[in-house]
């Protein structure tokens, strides 16, 4: 089955929005949805998106910081397995001076699965003492694991302060090793540092019902979860 949401999000003169996407649908859905977001002058919007499941999964995002003073928060969690594929194209204008805009996106992927991130900062002409962040990390927990990660920056003003970048790679081993020399065993030594990749997007979550229904899928899909739920 094919879900297409669309969600927008215009934000009015110092508004503050706190918003949060979770999509946990079945293995048969292909799931294809589009959020924009537009600021005005020193309105605050956070948004923050978690992909759980489907088989294919495409999220187009694009903001656009129209209003000085303005902050957008782009956060984002996808859990991979099997032959899932999570997609994940990004576009943030800044239109306006004095914008802030951060944004953090983590994926953990095993079996034969695959992501894709694009994301590109676009800093228009005259958008002066932009402070603009954008990071994807990714942790493979399989050897068969893909994930593709593209941040880019394409910036046409010369007072800003931008950054980006990705990683993409497998648990470290000497953390593992760290754990296991205090008494803890191989997969729940795994278990645990796979969970604090990703809790730490979860932590985030100010709204607690969400909050709580995340990191109990989390102990859920982790090996050994109920180890991981004493030690944290």
């Amino acid at each position: 089955y094919l879900t297409c949401p669309v969600t927008e999000l215009v934000a009015g003169p110092g508004a503050v929005v706190d918003h949060y996407k979770l999509q946990k649908e079945s293995a048969a859905a292909f799931h294809l949805s589009g959020i924009a977001i537009e600021t005005a002058r020193a309105s605050n919007v956070s948004t923050h998106s978690f992909s759980l499941g489907g088989a294919i999964v495409r999220h187009d995002i694009r903001c656009a910081l129209a209003g000085e003073g303005s902050v957008a928060t782009l956060n984002g969690l996808y859990l991979v397995v099997d032959r899932q594929l999570v997609d994940t194209h990004m576009r943030v204008d800044h239109v306006a001076p004095h914008c802030d805009s951060h944004e953090l996106y983590k994926g953990v992927l095993d079996g034969r699965a695959r992501s894709v991130f694009s994301g590109r900062i676009h800093v228009h002409p005259g958008a002066q003492k932009t402070d603009a962040k954008q990071t994807n990390r990714n942790l493979l927990l399989s050897d068969e694991a893909v994930a593709n990660s593209q941040p880019q920056l394409e910036i046409y003003a010369d007072d800003v302060k931008c950054t980006h970048g990705s990683t993409v790679g497998q648990l470290d081993d000497e953390a593992v090793f760290y754990l296991r020399s205090r008494g803890i065993g191989l997969e729940a030594a795994r278990s645990l540092l796979t969970y604090a990749f990703a809790a730490d997007l979860v932590e985030r979550v100010k709204f607690e019902p969400l909050r709580r229904e995340l990191q109990e899928f989390l102990f859920a899909w982790v090996p050994q979860g109920e180890v991981v739920r004493d030690a944290v």
